[in-house]
């Protein structure tokens, strides 16, 4: 991209604010972008009621025991006890049964659910426009599909079904509490608001504080992914001791963030601590002091203070996974802003197919900027005739990449309309569009698997045989010859193990295997070293051969060698023609350029740099 042709700055709009939107509001609206999350939750909740019914039951029998049995005159009712432990008995079967069954059909939920989430940001990222995937750093977005997604995944395998079980819990136990004593029941509810309002006010500053954590996890991720991807450069340039203080500095601020939010957590455990005690001194003391008006039995008072414990424990609970649930939140609120952002290059509805054979290519007055620049291409007029190679040149930033990324679709103009064989590219079918138009960048990507695999990646069903006939077709077999082992031989990272001739001889192959009627490059030799450079130009004489190509010219023997010749300054189409006709134009840009080019040229100057 050239230098008028702005993209966020590094940091991206990753450190920028996300929904505000509250934790169970997005848990909601995860459950609309990931139905399984939320599918049988009536059934689940049914039997996480069950569960905690049943161990409502073991102190109603207490309390029956104690005054029915225990604590009457007289011999003791054997029968009864037995009676009322078998009670006990069934009902912890049947309740550790439905709470098993609870918990088994939650994690399953969230499992497929998160699963289902983390396709649906992956593929919305794979659809976003190129502006919105370049505006953001790697790593960034790598965090929204993974660790913000496993933030989400321990909560909603945890917490969930914490929140579930002990939110029925809670329901029931205050409903036991009110019929064996209303008095103590409404303290312990009293007690029990007076927390929850503490509780709201820590919530608010632990979700702040998760924000900033997700942010930092995401900084860290990118300035981590970078210094490894870009090892190459910084030993090249010594910057080993700077980008050690970069990652140190990304890697302290998010300590420091972790940090806070332990703190926050470890006071807040801490405080359910005390609440607990608090408690149940409070139900002693009052039952003891009330008894002689209430009337409630020891029985009663020993059911009381089980029930208490029952109450005491989902709430302890839930202050953990108030912690946990702000961390997730967090997590989900960056990824729900992925899902926000509109396709902008979006799936044309009713959609039509390119017509068949070489493709005519018609700009009818296009204009384009970048989000918050000037416009790069200014009411830009040209029509491409079916089968013609054409060159695009023009000095940096002048906007002959802007113009071919608009050609073959990678952005949509701001204004006027591109038409690709009669189509308006806004209405054809991006499987037909991507079936019948090749792109090959200067900068050409490699995926760390085999020279076949990449050449194949176009088309998945060539076999070796197929690939093997595409290299010779483009008059590449002595090149691959010379790898280790052919097809097998392993690219590496990025294509890191072949230099930059080799990588474009792969993407020259990829496209060809293709079969597209409308080629898109980007100028393939501009650096490519000269061993590379007969064997590329023979490749890429053999690809355009009878299709219609645009290929951004770097060097300007690639122009020369054109039908045609497109020149671009400060965002404008100043000239149009065959080579010689507008070198005749001794005034004119392009002569200006080819001047400079050949004078470069003679004096074993850069090359490719100049226009």
């Amino acid at each position: 991209m050239s230098a008028s042709e702005p993209t966020a700055g590094p940091a991206g709009p990753d450190t920028g604010p996300v929904s505000r939107i509250g934790a169970f509001a997005a848990l909601r609206r995860a459950g609309r972008d990931a139905p399984s999350l939320t599918r049988g939750w009536r059934r689940t909740l049914v039997l996480a009621l069950i569960g905690t019914a049943g161990t409502i039951v073991v102190p109603t029998v207490v309390q029956r025991l104690l005054d029915d049995v225990l604590l009457v005159d007289g011999p003791i009712d054997v029968a009864r006890a037995v009676e009322l432990g078998s009670i006990a008995a069934v009902a912890v079967v049947v309740a550790g049964f439905a709470s098993w069954q609870a918990m088994f059909r939650l994690v399953r939920a969230a499992a497929s659910g998160l699963a289902e989430l983390r396709t649906r940001v992956f593929e919305h990222v794979h659809r976003l426009s190129m502006l919105e995937v370049e505006a953001e750093r790697r790593g960034a977005l790598v965090a929204r599909v993974t660790s913000d997604v496993e933030a989400i995944t321990q909560f909603v395998e945890w917490g969930g079904i914490g929140m579930l079980i002990g939110g029925a819990q809670v329901v029931l136990v205050l409903g036991a509490m009110l019929v064996i004593e209303p008095l103590l029941a409404a303290a312990v509810v009293v007690a029990g608001l007076v927390y929850a309002v503490v509780l709201r006010f820590v919530q608010r500053v632990l979700a702040r504080a998760w924000d900033r954590v997700r942010a930092r996890v995401a900084v860290s991720l990118a300035a981590v992914g970078e210094a490894i991807s870009g090892l190459p450069a910084i030993r090249a340039y010594g910057a080993e001791e700077r980008t050690q203080e970069r990652v140190d500095r990304a890697l302290g601020e998010q300590f420091r963030a972790e940090f806070r939010v332990g703190a926050l957590g470890a006071g807040l455990f801490s405080s359910a601590e005390v609440f607990a005690a608090a408690v149940t001194a409070g139900v002693v003391v009052l039952g003891v002091l009330s008894a002689g008006t209430t009337g409630i039995t020891a029985g009663g008072l020993v059911a009381f203070l089980f029930l208490v414990t029952l109450f005491i424990e989902p709430v302890q609970l839930l202050v953990e996974i108030i912690d946990q649930a702000q961390s997730a939140a967090a997590g989900l609120r960056r990824v729900l802003s992925v899902l926000e952002r509109p396709i902008t290059i979006a799936e044309p509805i009713g959609g039509v197919d390119l017509p068949p054979g070489p493709l005519e290519v018609t700009l009818e007055h296009v204009r384009f900027a970048y989000p918050g620049g000037p416009d790069v291409l200014i009411d830009v007029d040209a029509t491409i005739a079916a089968g013609q190679r054409v060159a695009v040149v023009g000095r940096t930033g002048s906007g002959k990449s802007t113009f071919v990324r608009l050609v073959a679709r990678l952005l949509d103009p701001g204004g006027g309309e591109v038409r690709v064989g009669g189509v308006a590219l806004t209405r054809v079918r991006s499987a037909s569009l991507r079936a019948r138009i090749a792109y090959v960048p200067q900068d050409v990507f490699l995926f760390d698997t085999t020279v076949g695999d990449n050449v194949r990646y176009g088309a998945p069903g060539a076999s070796d045989a197929e690939v093997r006939g595409a290299l010779a077709e483009l008059g590449l077999t002595d090149w691959l010859g010379t790898l280790e082992a052919g097809l097998a031989t392993r690219v590496g990272e990025r294509g890191q193990r072949l230099s930059a001739g080799e990588r474009q001889l792969v993407a020259i192959a990829r496209a060809w295997i293709v079969g597209p009627d409308l080629l898109v490059l980007d100028e393939a030799t501009s650096a490519v070293d000269p061993a590379l450079e007969v064997d590329l130009r023979r490749a890429i004489e053999v690809l355009t051969g009878g299709r219609t190509s645009i290929t951004v010219a770097h060097r300007l023997s690639t122009a020369e060698s054109a039908d045609r010749v497109l020149v671009f300054e400060a965002g404008r189409l100043v000239e149009d023609g065959p080579h010689a006709r507008l070198l005749e134009q001794l005034d004119g840009v392009y002569a200006r350029l080819h001047a400079d080019w050949a004078a470069n040229t003679a004096g074993g100057g850069p090359t490719a740099g100049a226009p």
